[in-house]
């Protein structure tokens, strides 16, 4: 089982982060497909941290075939737990219209939990996007961002 663990927190290390990217190359097509197996059975039982882990590994194509609506899928469990980079990958893929329909408000919603949390991403990103919508649309967005709760 520890090996098991370690296994996870490795890859999710070197998964999260680009400067490791010759550590990343590394890295199997066969240890990716296990290392989704182990997300998935993780992922399943309400762990955010797996959650978005499978979210990057379907954005990237890495272990499974690249899907913009599962990596949305899983992105989505993870940030409505409130897992800061989790919301602003959904932020994101609301932004550029991956794997759901462009929504600027739905983006900005995403980035500003993020950003809440201290997320430097998210606020340049939605600094960005609001540069680019009406008041109207960003008076919505801020609504969205007020109602919005944890699931827990």
């Amino acid at each position: 089982m520890k090996k098991v663990v370690y296994f996870i927190a490795i890859v999710t290390f070197v998964l999260s982060f680009p400067a490791l990217a010759d550590c990343h190359e590394t890295i199997s097509d066969e240890d990716y497909r296990e290392a989704v197996q182990w997300y998935t059975e993780s992922a399943e039982q309400g762990d955010k941290y797996a959650q978005y882990s499978l979210g990057l590994m379907y954005q990237k194509g890495e272990g499974v075939s690249q899907d913009y609506k599962e990596a949305v899928r899983w992105y989505a469990k993870s940030a409505g737990q409130g897992f800061c980079i989790a919301q602003y990958n959904l932020g994101v893929m609301y932004d550029n219209g991956q794997g759901v329909p462009q929504d600027s408000i739905q983006a900005y919603k995403w980035y500003c939990l993020s950003a809440a949390q201290g997320e430097q991403n998210a606020i340049k990103s939605r600094n960005r996007l609001t540069e680019k919508m009406t008041p109207s649309q960003i008076e919505q967005a801020k609504k969205l961002v007020s109602q919005w709760k944890p699931k827990e």
